[in-house]
Formats: C-alpha cells, structure tokens, sequence
C-alpha cells in the first residue's frame, strides 16, 4: 500500500524514540547501581520467589512503540485505498441505429449490448439509481433513473432500431437528465419544445473539475460515428464541465463494413478516437468490443470500477487509534502483572 505524507517534516520527532530508548537503559542501569548489596543473593530469591524476567521490558517496549506510531500519525500519512464508490447514479446511453443489427457481434450487436447491460445491471448495488438514454437519429430517456431494475430491464427489452446515429445528442440527454435544473436545452434533441410555463430559469452555472463529480456516471455505447446532431465532442466539453465522467464502450467493425436496413445500404466504421476523446476529455475510460463475450468482460469490468474505486484518503486516525491501543495495551499490561502503572 503505496504512502505518503502531508506533514513529513513532523517525521523529525521521531528522533526522540532513540533518545527514550537510552532513558530506558540509563533508568535500568540506575536501579542496578541501587540495589542494596545483601550477604546471600540466594536466600533473596528464595524470599521474593521468581522474578519479572522478560516481562519488564514488554509494557515499556509497547508504550515506546505508541510514542512512534502516534508521532508518524502527526505527519498526516496518505495512501491509496480502495473504498465503496460514491456514484448513485448511472445513465447508460445506448446506440439503437439501424446497423446495430449486424451480425459480425453474435447474436447480432443491439441483442449482445442489452444481455451485457443487463448482467451489468444485476452487478450494480441496489442502492444505484440507473437510467437508460436511447439514441439513433434522435434521442430519448427511455426509464429516468430508477432502483427498479425490472423497470430498467423493460426499457431495455423494448429498444427499436431507427436511422442515424446521434452521438451528441445521447450524451447531452443523459446530462440534462442528471441535471434537470441546468436548464440544458435539449429541444433540437428530442424534436419537442416544451410547453408553455415549462421553462425554468437557469441557474448560475460554474464549471467545476473534469471527473470530479463522483454522484453520477454516463456509459455511452455506440458502434458507429456521428451521422447527424450536435458534436460529441462539444458534448463531452458539457460533461466536463459539470465533472461527470463518460465511459464510452465501441462494439463492432473496426475498419467498416456495409449494412442494409429498411432497404438502405449504408457503412459503418466504429470511430474509436472521437470514442477516445469524450473518455479522455471527461477523465475516464475507452473499451473496444469486438466479441459478445468481449462486451461482457467490458461491462463487468465497469461494474468493479464503478462499485469500489480507489481514492487517496488520509489515515491519520488510523495511526492514531493504533498509537492509543498500544499505550493502553502497555498500561494494562503493567497493572496486570506488576500492579503499577508501566
């Protein structure tokens, strides 16, 4: 467990244990010198029964130890643990374009993505609300984020395939639904204009940190490149801007292939580096899934990630408390063996 300190400079007190170690020894040497000289060491012995042996060393021995272990604990040590995620909520955005059909990905790739995001789903705890965010050549928030994972489940069941393939567009509609009351306009998004008396007023908007905000996460899977709707990566500055890490999954074709759907022929190549980008410009992760099976080790690696993250926290209570048990450990001790206190 990789440490580091806030205070190193408070590691200088600890040149004080070497010092206690002689006082010890001095204190030892003192009361030798002091003993009063009798006619018959035996007949001592003989009275006081057997001695301390070892054990008057222990108490002074865990006491020492306390003094170096409370003094590292005031040079505020750091390390990086792994603790339960602080995420509540996860919006999984989803392509349902018409050439997530192909077959290159078994069954095919929309059926492969739902069985994958399902398991998924079942591995999330139950205290994480999930939404699901649709996206062809519009999108829209098929189950607002939720803890019934039937409900989630029946979003997902009930995808159909359309034309297009608007990545901005699910990106910023799984924003707006993290954030409703950031006034996101997403009208050009979903193709309805809100109704009268509907708007809210924005509220003063500051950027924060990219990856900072650790309540919510998008996980954006696509197989295809942007065909029409906002930029994604004008997108990805708007979940920056707000902290929100983007996951982003690729599934399919690399190099491209051409898919017929409703009559059209269209090809496809998966555009891994605007996929890249929106990962690295929202401090998160890009996954290539070329296989079903690939896509499911994708999802459960998401789901470890997002369940437990490792963060750097301070342990100084830690060090603390230990310090505090050793000091009563020897003070215990002490009484317990020769009634006084070390």
């Amino acid at each position: 467990m990789p440490m580091s300190l806030l205070w190193p400079e408070m590691l200088w007190a600890l040149l004080a244990v070497p010092g206690l170690v002689l006082l010890y020894r001095w204190l030892l040497n003192r009361r030798k010198r002091s003993t009063v000289r009798l006619a018959s060491v035996a007949l001592v012995r003989q009275a006081m029964g057997r001695g301390p042996g070892w054990r008057r060393h222990v108490p002074p021995l865990l006491l020492l130890a306390a003094v170096g272990v409370l003094l590292l604990a005031s040079a505020r040590p750091v390390a990086k643990l792994k603790l339960p995620s602080q995420q509540e909520t996860i919006i999984l955005a989803m392509d349902v374009s018409g050439s997530m059909r192909a077959t290159d990905v078994q069954p095919n790739r929309l059926v492969a993505s739902q069985e994958a995001a399902k398991a998924f789903i079942t591995a999330l705890p139950r205290s994480v609300r999930i939404g699901v965010v649709s996206f062809a050549g519009a999108a829209a928030v098929v189950q607002p984020p939720t803890l019934s994972r039937e409900d989630v489940v029946a979003a997902i069941d009930r995808f159909q395939l359309q034309r297009g393939t608007a990545i901005g567009s699910g990106l910023i509609l799984s924003l707006a639904t993290l954030f409703p009351d950031d006034g996101i306009d997403i009208s050009q998004i979903t193709g309805q204009r809100p109704m009268p008396g509907q708007q809210k007023d924005k509220k003063p908007f500051v950027p924060v940190e990219p990856g900072s905000y650790t309540s919510a996460a998008v996980i954006l899977l696509t197989d295809g490149q942007r065909t029409t709707g906002p930029d994604p990566l004008e997108a990805a500055k708007l979940a920056a801007e707000r902290g929100v890490k983007v996951y982003t999954v690729g599934i399919g074709t690399k190099s491209g292939e051409i898919i017929g759907f409703e009559g059209w022929s269209m090809r496809v190549r998966l555009d891994e580096d605007t996929l890249k980008a929106i990962a690295t410009q929202t401090r998160a992760n890009y996954f290539y899934a070329g296989t079903a099976e690939d896509l499911k080790q994708v999802y459960a690696g998401l789901s470890s990630r997002l369940v437990v993250e490792t963060r750097e926290t301070e342990i100084t209570a830690l060090f603390a408390v230990l310090g505090a048990l050793l000091a009563v450990l020897a003070a215990g001790l002490s009484v317990w063996w020769f009634g006084r206190v070390v």
